[in-house]
């Protein structure tokens, strides 16, 4: 069952790769499906190893209901912020190196590029420290998430999210490139922060980006 869906699971784990935003088998990607269960990406498999069948499909409780992989360790906090954000529909945890290095000498990346602001919507914020494969990750994302579509994981790496699992890339991919920018320009001067209103101005203009009847489907 839903073959398409995981074909787009496995494209999402090579993209996110492509970008360098993990590591051979660093990371994951889960995706709610219309029947509240879940597709996650297997424990400890390299991306470029993996076929479509090789993603996961676990229950609410992380109880595999279908494929013969074990999900990845961090479907505990995968699901609690499936939970707790119902709007949330895929999640993708990174080890991104410029967004983490961020949270090691900040405890939040302020809304100063149009690209974060775009696809992350505001001030992208920095949860405490909590081991891999443990519930409080997921616990902390939700806590700290605010406004946006990302979390800085302390000494750790990221979590994006969005209503869409492509949504969910552009968070990603986004952030790490704003981080990267903020990371340069804080390196030899204080970084100017935005008005506010004119983030939100930005942000609302997300909604008429790209080509409608894509975006449409794409969020239907």
């Amino acid at each position: 069952m839903y073959e398409n869906e995981k074909k787009s699971v496995l494209d999402a784990a090579l993209e996110i790769k492509r970008n360098h935003l993990v590591a051979l088998c660093g990371g994951n990607i889960s995706l709610r499906l219309p029947d509240n269960t879940f597709l996650v990406t297997p424990s400890g498999m390299i991306y470029e190893d993996m076929i479509p069948d090789d993603v996961v499909r676990i229950d609410e409780t992380g109880t595999v209901i279908e494929g013969i992989r074990r999900p990845s360790s961090d479907a505990p906090a995968l699901l609690y912020i499936f939970k707790k954000m119902p709007w949330v529909n895929a999640v993708i945890h990174t080890h991104q190196p410029w967004a983490t290095a961020v949270g090691l000498v900040a405890d939040v990346l302020p809304a100063c590029l149009v690209t974060q602001i775009d696809a992350n919507r505001s001030d992208v914020y920095v949860a405490p420290f909590t081991p891999s494969g443990e519930k409080q990750m997921g616990v902390l994302t939700v806590e700290y998430a605010h406004d946006a579509w990302a979390v800085i994981l302390k000494h750790h790496g990221v979590m994006a999210y969005g209503p869409t699992l492509k949504d969910a890339i552009f968070s990603a991919v986004y952030l790490e490139e704003s981080a990267q920018t903020y990371m340069i320009a804080r390196s030899v001067g204080s970084v100017p922060t935005l008005d506010p209103a004119l983030v939100q101005v930005e942000a609302d203009s997300w909604h008429s980006y790209g080509q409608p009847s894509a975006r449409n489907k794409e969020n239907s």
